[in-house]
């Protein structure tokens, strides 16, 4: 067993340990004693003869390391045998042979492997058992963990909740301090049988206004302006010979335009459809008398809209001085003497297209300057009475070229043709006058002097194109119109040649609505003699600002024949104060069928504390508020409505351009939905994160999102949209015909998710403005963007104060490269400068996706779906369209 050998050297190891500890205290007291003494060492008889009790304690042990070996060697083997070379011999035996049996000793041996296999098993179990302590310790740790991760998100939570709790009572103290003020209509919504009164027409139509020839109680404020048409072939106008062209296509734009209705009875106006004919001119007695005739003209024609359209020159004159009662006239040629302002309408000529014009055919914007300075066409033709009042006009010098030092002729226009002559001797810039036509297009139907056009529109419209500015001669004084000036407006516009009308008197279309100094220049006639100079002082920026709303104004009012009947309706029904027709949604079909209910994915609610930036609580959806400026807009805004993008034609829910209460109105007397930081006292941090702030109401905001054929890809970008304040909902815009697999798991969010089905593949479905986006505010993104809740909640803030713009993260750089192909340059790489924001991840007013649908032409979109790209590009730039600004 080597126990003895073991016991022996455990007693050696500590008689050596014991006699080292002796010496090492002995030369210690040695050294100390002669530290102190510094007397000379002594042998090591004299020190021990002086340290009598340490000589002892040492002779004690060396007696003790020498007799204890050999005692207890001795003992060991007599009782274990062990013989004198260390071998293990049986006691009683002198050969060491011990007297056990061999059957005894195998039961030994076994004993002790049954003892060793014991052992074995019990440290087994006692490592198992140290193991399930150590699980159960890591287990005990980790429930610690997650009690006080719990603890942590249950704090934040019941943060989060009493901020809810103080939003909630805000929002009580707001619904209960909010007044809905009921719109109270005219005395009358809808016609009563009292509205069938047959009344005397007026001796004197001259004196007819809005105010005085117009039954309001047919068309309330909520009447959503009901028109009816009458059909020619339904009433004495099949005898009158219509033009075929101009009927049909008038009649078929009514039968699908959004105010008209069948029923007479709740009409607001009734339209009379009266030329252009092709007939030569009826009398007057015949004419009063079958406009007698018609079923609800009730005896003097009350809102009733008389259409005498012109589609050329030529056109009779059906109306002079015919008696059409409290009817409103629609034509484009009126003498001075039956033209009623403000009541009657000036409309443009029927010069082009039914329904959409051909964009690709109009010339571009820029260069500011042509090649032409000034271009006129025309001969006079009928030059009728002499006009005395321009004997005095006195020309001035401007430059030796124009130089004039004989009395003016009596004749207006035969000194403007001396005018014009001369310039043509100008050197400085280029003209393009032309005073006699080889061949004339149109000379006006023969009543005043008028300015007859010279060749076909291709051969004038190749000069147009080349000329800055066209010079448009008004006629006498007798006119209100002239038909040929109008065809020459109507191609200046067209092609970009900014018009330059001489007369004042003269009156354009829709003057009524239209801000034509933004578009046109008008001078008196004397002022011939300054034009060069004048059209010289032009700027760039002005000349450019002309022909953009020039082109505005061709394209949304003159362009088609659709464009000008609803300019005529939308100028009648802003007189009216009645909201245009609702722009419509986009419908959200989803993509799942009825009664399926997709799968559910269990997520990790994320949670992200208000002071690390998780932007405060997260509250259920509300709807961005509607309609709230229906019947103020049109009135407040009709300039801003008829001058800018888009137009009068569409009501639209809310605006980016709603006017913003100034920043203390919301601390006094209009605090309806505002969250000020803090309360109004600012500050960073937490307060900043509790509340939205800025100069508008809190809102929220959809996020919608593209995806096509990446299931895995769209499910985790949505669980990472979980638990993210100001998110109303979201929208999955399944962009491919194939529907969504059934075993695919939807995280299910703290807001809803609406998958919706798309009838083709195309990328002008991120810009469709479906019904199922509630708020004003949208975040259009890539289902592979990553974007952190602390950036979307940034940009959302952003957006907030540009509302106008298209805010986001990636960037990108356009400009025109006159270095290499002489067109568009576009920049993906990295750039100090920026002009666009893609939209896979940028913030927009849905007002912008109400235009992308159905304002914008057609012609980019179908782009779009031939390239598969670029639909960022078209959305940015008709942003830029709309605001003059860069993104």
């Amino acid at each position: 067993m080597q126990l003895p050998n073991a016991t022996h050297r455990q007693n050696v190891r500590l008689a050596v340990s014991a006699l080292q500890n002796s010496n090492s205290t002995a030369n210690a007291m040695d050294y100390n004693q002669f530290n102190q003494s510094h007397q000379p060492p002594l042998d090591f008889g004299r020190w021990l003869a002086k340290n009598v009790k340490l000589s002892r304690l040492i002779f004690v042990l060396v007696v003790m390391l020498i007799l204890v070996p050999l005692l207890t060697h001795y003992y060991l083997s007599k009782v274990d045998g062990i013989n004198g070379n260390g071998a293990f011999a049986p006691s009683g035996d002198v050969l060491g042979r011990h007297p056990m049996k061999v059957s005894d000793l195998r039961l030994h041996v076994d004993e002790l492997y049954r003892i060793k296999s014991s052992v074995s098993s019990e440290l087994l179990d006692l490592e198992k058992k140290r193991t399930d302590i150590q699980g159960q310790l890591v287990a005990s740790g980790s429930k610690l963990e997650g009690i006080q991760r719990d603890i942590s998100n249950a704090e934040n939570e019941l943060k989060k909740i009493k901020l809810q709790i103080s939003q909630l009572k805000k929002e009580k103290e707001e619904i209960l301090e909010q007044r809905q003020q009921q719109i109270a209509p005219p005395k009358r919504i809808l016609p009563s049988l009292e509205d069938n009164v047959i009344l005397t027409a007026p001796q004197d139509k001259q004196q007819c206004r809005q105010h005085n020839c117009f039954d309001y109680s047919r068309c309330s404020l909520t009447s959503n302006f009901p028109v009816y048409f009458y059909e020619p072939e339904s009433t004495f106008l099949s005898t009158m010979e219509l033009d075929r062209v101009v009927w049909s296509t008038v009649s078929e734009l009514f039968s699908a335009n959004p105010y008209s209705t069948n029923d007479p009875n709740v009409a607001c106006i009734y339209v009379v459809l009266l030329g252009p004919s092709i007939t030569s001119q009826i009398s007057r007695t015949d004419l009063e008398s079958k406009l007698q005739t018609l079923p609800h003209w009730r005896g003097d024609g009350r809102n009733h809209i008389i259409l005498n359209l012109a589609n050329n020159a030529l056109v009779q004159h059906h109306l002079d001085a015919v008696n059409t009662g409290r009817a409103l006239i629609v034509q484009s040629n009126f003498q001075n003497l039956e033209f009623r302002p403000e009541f009657d309408i000036i409309a443009p000529v029927l010069l082009g297209p039914k329904y959409e014009f051909s964009w690709n055919v109009l010339p571009p914007l820029v260069p500011a300057r042509r090649k032409y300075l000034l271009h006129f066409q025309g001969e006079r033709t009928n030059p009728g009475r002499r006009n005395p009042s321009f004997v005095g006009v006195q020309s001035r010098k401007l430059k030796s070229d124009l130089k004039f030092s004989h009395t003016p002729p009596t004749d207006s226009d035969q000194y403007v043709i001396e005018e014009l002559r001369k310039f043509q001797s100008i050197t400085d810039d280029r003209f393009f006058i032309e005073l006699l036509c080889s061949n004339i297009a149109a000379q006006g139907n023969g009543h005043t002097p008028e300015w007859a056009l010279c060749g076909n529109e291709i051969e004038r419209s190749t000069v147009l194109r080349e000329s800055t500015f066209s010079l448009l001669i008004a006629s006498d004084d007798t006119s209100v119109t002239s038909l040929p000036l109008f065809m020459r407006l109507f191609e200046a516009l067209k092609y970009g040649a900014i018009p330059v009308i001489l007369g004042e008197q003269i009156q354009l279309p829709f003057y009524e609505t239209l801000d034509w100094r933004t578009a046109v220049i008008t001078l008196p006639k004397p002022r011939v003699t300054e034009l060069y100079f004048y059209l010289q002082t032009i700027s760039h920026s002005d000349i450019l600002d002309l022909r953009k709303q020039g082109r505005f104004f061709y394209e949304n009012y003159f362009s088609s024949t659709k464009s000008v009947l609803d300019t005529i309706l939308a100028t009648i029904r802003t007189r009216l104060n009645i909201p245009a027709v609702t722009i419509p949604d986009a419908p959200s079909p989803s993509v799942f069928n009825e009664g399926f209910v997709p799968l559910k994915v269990d997520m990790q609610v994320q949670t992200l504390e208000i002071e690390d930036g998780g932007g405060g609580p997260v509250e259920p959806p509300f709807p961005s508020p509607t309609f709230l400026r229906n019947y103020t807009y049109s009135v407040m805004n009709r300039h801003q409505t008829w001058n800018k993008a888009p137009g009068p034609f569409f009501m639209f829910p809310n605006t980016p351009f709603d006017p913003v209460l100034p920043s203390e109105a919301k601390f006094r007397g209009s605090s309806m939905g505002f969250r000020p930081i803090g309360n109004g006292a600012g500050g960073a941090g937490k307060e900043f994160m509790e509340a939205l702030g800025g100069n508008t109401p809190r809102e929220q905001f959809t996020i919608v999102m593209l995806t096509y054929e990446r299931e895995e890809v769209l499910v985790n970008s949505l669980q990472r949209l979980n638990a993210l304040p100001n998110l109303n909902k979201v929208i999955v815009v399944w962009n491919t015909t194939e529907p969504p697999s059934q075993d695919m798991g939807w995280p299910e969010l703290h807001v809803p998710v609406e998958v919706i089905k798309t009838k083709k593949n195309s990328l002008n479905n991120r810009f469709l403005p479906f019904n199922e986006i509630e708020t004003e505010a949208i975040l259009s993104i890539d289902d592979d963007a990553h974007l952190r809740h602390d950036e979307i909640l940034f940009g959302f803030r952003v957006w907030r104060e540009a509302r106008d713009r298209v805010v986001g993260f990636p960037g990108r750089y356009h400009a025109w490269d006159t270095n290499f192909n002489n067109g568009w340059l576009y920049n993906s790489n990295y750039s100090c400068e920026l002009s666009m924001v893609l939209t896979g991840a940028a913030f927009f007013h849905k007002y912008y996706a109400y235009l992308y649908t159905y304002w914008m032409p057609s012609a980019i979109r179908d782009m779009v779906d031939e390239y598969i790209n670029c639909e960022d590009v078209a959305m940015n730039f008709l942003v830029s369209h709309i605001t003059r600004k860069p993104q």
